[in-house]
């Protein structure tokens, strides 16, 4: 089932039951088992007009407003999009056509970027078990985008783990799903406290 994330969110923050079936989605984390559905997100740009470009300008107004920098990635998408509906308006489709092939020719060098353009986030990764060593190098700034997965995978191989499958990581004593960003991390668990976003790392419950 796919539907508003916004909305599912504050629906679980009261309730651990699915808004259609009533079926029981976790007990204590239903928050988990979410993840994002980016080709019906995908879909519904394309089928309203002008939503995609309504949505990086409310997110633009939110970070303005916070007195924070826009994310490098929200001012990228609502310019390509600007200049995409433009051309088709001034019927410049071969020109679009053009700079098309220009931005695939130039594609390898944007993805050696790293994502070190996306909006960032500053992280302490704190061990809060006997059964694990602490990270030598605990503080770590990364794409907001990461998830935390991503995490797992980094403190693993740091760790020399057999599996990241063996970690949970935890904000404000909660466990965090893997699919969770980083971003929606701060915002929902963090709640925009001042940085670094602290995390803290243990063996699954079930090892311990």
């Amino acid at each position: 089932m796919t539907v508003c994330r916004s909305c599912l969110v504050k629906y679980l923050e009261e309730n651990n039951t699915c808004p259609t079936c009533r079926i029981v989605i976790h007990q204590s984390h239903p928050l988990q088992y979410i993840g994002h559905d980016r080709t019906m997100q995908d879909i519904v740009y394309k089928l309203v007009p002008g939503l995609q470009e309504a949505e990086m300008r409310k997110q633009r107004e939110f970070y303005h407003k916070l007195g924070m920098e826009v994310p490098g990635d929200i001012k990228g998408e609502t310019c390509s999009a600007k200049q995409h509906l433009d051309s088709h308006r001034n019927g410049e489709t071969k020109a679009d056509d053009s700079s098309n092939k220009e931005a695939a020719e130039e594609k390898p060098e944007e993805d050696n970027d790293y994502h070190r353009s996306d909006e960032q986030v500053s992280i302490c990764l704190e061990c809060n078990s006997s059964k694990l060593r602490g990270l030598k190098r605990k503080w770590i700034r990364c794409s907001a985008q990461a998830t935390v997965l991503h995490l797992k995978k980094f403190i693993a191989k740091k760790l020399n783990l057999s599996s990241f499958n063996e970690l949970d990581i935890l904000c404000n004593e909660e466990i965090l799903g893997k699919d969770h960003t980083l971003k929606f991390v701060v915002v929902t668990r963090w709640r925009f406290k001042k940085a670094p976003l602290l995390l803290h790392y243990r063996p699954k419950m079930d090892l311990l």
